[in-house]
């Protein structure tokens, strides 16, 4: 058997090296949060008819193996692959792959692979290193796919359709259809050597990245993920964004809710350690105002639950206080902004967590608190721009996710 080498910028190595059996274990590096899409995130017509679908995304840390894991977890019937391959992306710009990086994946050695309805599906490892950082790109084919499909809409990543004789590891697909949304593409782990372990962030489409740039990869976990790179003590922590937009705790929205989607998206992630939990603006906002303040105290209970649940698995929870919502005209009132701080008193006193990373003090109005700075302010006064999410993922204390944790653990973990 032979293995390949994937190196983030370079070109591929001409030389091919024996694999060796490699030991260690599994660690998520990158991860997204299914959901049921809704008819206007479908791929534009024909759709997944005949379709080469080419995905691109970044990964965190690196690893010696790694392998791809699939979902049909909303599905009302099966779906096939034809086949999948995966390769070096060349950019975010268009659909192209760096020359001579792309190979087959394989699910018990064969090429195509049948997804029941609400099933997953983990590919064979793929022997062969996986850089940090390292930009993909896997192509489906596929003959169809069943009315409802799952997918992550807000993927802020292009993907590219391309329809008639197309061969997967086509270095391009020049002719492809865009549209900028993930599909049955869940996560991807790395098989590692080295002391790694995974940081879970479950939030609304704040962590998911409203406002961000379309294929800059520049949401707050994106930034994380990049400073914790950068630094020794913190380079094999992997990041894993389980933002949904319109998410909420308590009540299914867009996607399903926070407690219902806490075992897939924390609990069953590979090397999970940490938990970043930043959700809650929108159970606030779409409470009625003289409900608001009860919303509150389900929300904590909620958070309780949550840190309950993870510590029973050995992970430390942080709690990201929420940031204002003043300005944004469908939730600003004066009930869910006494909500809103009821809350937040509760992240940073009330002892349940293991951290707090207080994002509120960070991106509030020093001159009115109850709205976010001209700093990191996307323009309709709850998301966050660019900069802002910039300015956030800065200020989050990398000692928290070292060996160790922080030292506000009181709980032997």
């Amino acid at each position: 058997m032979k293995r390949f080498l994937i190196i983030t910028g370079c070109l591929l190595a001409s030389a091919l090296v024996q694999a060796g059996e490699t030991s260690g274990r599994w660690v998520a590096t990158w991860a997204t949060s299914q959901q049921l899409t809704e008819p206007h995130n479908l791929p534009p017509a024909p759709g997944f008819a005949e379709a080469t679908v080419r995905q691109k995304l970044r990964v965190s840390i690196g690893g010696e193996q790694f392998r791809v894991r699939f979902s049909n977890e909303f599905g009302n019937g099966p779906v096939t692959f034809e086949s999948v391959h995966v390769a070096l992306a060349d950019g975010f710009a268009d659909a192209k792959i760096q020359a001579g990086t792309s190979r087959a994946l394989t699910f018990r050695g064969a090429t195509a692979v049948t997804l029941p309805p609400g099933a997953n599906v983990i590919s064979d490892p793929v022997d062969a290193p996986l850089a940090p950082m390292a930009d993909l790109a896997i192509t489906l084919v596929t003959k169809g796919a069943p009315s409802d499909v799952t997918g992550h809409p807000g993927s802020r990543t292009t993907s590219y359709f391309a329809y008639g004789q197309v061969a997967p590891g086509a270095e391009d697909l020049s002719d492809a259809v865009r549209t900028d949304h993930w599909y049955f593409v869940a996560s991807i782990d790395v098989l590692t050597s080295q002391p790694a372990a995974a940081v879970a962030i479950l939030g609304d489409s704040i962590t998911d990245g409203r406002g961000s740039t379309t294929n800059g990869n520049d949401r707050w976990p994106d930034i994380l993920s990049q400073r914790l790179r950068a630094n020794p003590a913190t380079a094999q922590v992997a990041v894993l964004n389980h933002g949904v937009g319109g998410g909420r705790v308590l009540r299914d929205g867009l996607g399903v809710s926070a407690l219902r989607r806490f075992d897939r998206d924390v609990l069953a992630q590979p090397g999970v350690k940490w938990l970043v939990i930043l959700e809650g603006v929108n159970d606030l906002g779409t409470a009625a105002p003289e409900n608001a303040a009860q919303t509150a105290q389900d929300l904590i209970a909620a958070y309780d639950q949550m840190i309950t649940r993870a510590h029973d698995h050995g992970l430390k929870v942080y709690g990201a206080t929420i940031m204002p919502l003043g300005g944004f005209t469908m939730y600003d009132v004066p009930e869910r902004e006494a909500a809103r701080q009821t809350v937040n008193a509760w992240i940073r006193t009330g002892g349940r967590f293991d951290a707090v990373i207080d994002f509120d003090a960070v991106a509030r109005d020093p001159a009115n608190p109850a709205r976010l700075s001209a700093a990191t302010d996307g323009g309709d006064h709850l998301h966050l721009s660019a900069e802002g999410y910039k300015i956030i993922a800065g200020s989050i204390d990398l000692g928290l996710f070292e060996a160790g944790g922080c030292e506000c653990d009181k709980k032997g973990r």
